[in-house]
């Protein structure tokens, strides 16, 4: 009975991760602004990613099928979310309003939304998280939001992977030209028909241990410094030749 009870629970937890939420607890006016904005920018990077021209370098760092833990930084996330769409990638999203119309656009890639409770927060977020990739399903963090500092690694993605034991893959992903929003960060909107250098890094592998390791997360940092140094610097010569 409890493995019966085991597998459903953890398919009704994967049923909601794809499910958009419900809007109950906002206006009609934030209601039409979460659904028309998410469908924007689902139909504009839909629309750009089919012209933009991938090369990938590191390929052979993971394996489609086996869950991993992708970590890369916030400025990336559109270009990452085509990248990498229709593979059921679970990523956390907050439970506020601008949170909510990008978790509607990513859920269209067919991503999984981890949402905290109003009370909770992240760690109910990240309990969904462990419970999906012990499930089979990779996750995703962007280790330096939702708010910064830039390019400084946070630890969520640590603990994720000491409690379900997948590995750490790091990557980045530059691209020759893109339009920069007036954000924290600088996110960069890939531009129609752009090239874009994925940059893959070798697995990091935690263990099973409870807790932070200062150690682990100056490697994680380190690692996410050189997979962005060399996309940047490959894509900056190639550029220069053209």
């Amino acid at each position: 009975m409890s493995g019966s009870g085991n597998t459903q629970e953890s398919g009704e937890l994967l049923d909601r991760l794809y499910t958009m939420a419900s809007l109950g607890q906002y206006t009609w006016s934030q209601r039409l602004t979460i659904r028309t904005a998410g469908l924007l920018l689902f139909w504009m990077i839909r629309a750009i990613g089919l012209t933009l021209r991938f090369e990938v370098i590191g390929r052979e760092n993971f394996k489609e099928g086996q869950p991993v833990i992708f970590c890369f930084w916030h400025n990336r996330i559109p270009v990452a979310t085509y990248f990498w769409r229709g593979r059921g990638i679970v990523v956390m999203s907050s439970r506020s309003f601008d949170s909510e119309y990008i978790a509607r656009f990513i859920q269209r890639f067919k991503y999984g939304a981890a949402r905290g409770s109003s009370t909770r927060g992240a760690r109910a977020a990240l309990i969904q998280m462990i419970r999906a990739v012990r499930a089979g399903k990779s996750a995703a963090f962007t280790v330096d939001g939702p708010r910064g500092p830039i390019y400084q690694a946070k630890p969520g993605p640590i603990l994720l992977a000491s409690k379900s034991g997948a590995p750490i893959v790091p990557f980045s992903i530059s691209l020759d030209r893109w339009w920069k929003l007036p954000s924290w960060d600088g996110l960069q909107i890939p531009q129609p028909f752009a090239r874009a250098l994925v940059v893959i890094g070798a697995p990091i592998r935690i263990g099973n241990r409870d807790g932070e390791s200062d150690l682990t997360l100056n490697v994680l940092q380190s690692a996410l410094e050189k997979v962005r140094e060399r996309s940047d610097h490959e894509v900056a010569l190639r550029t220069k030749r053209l």
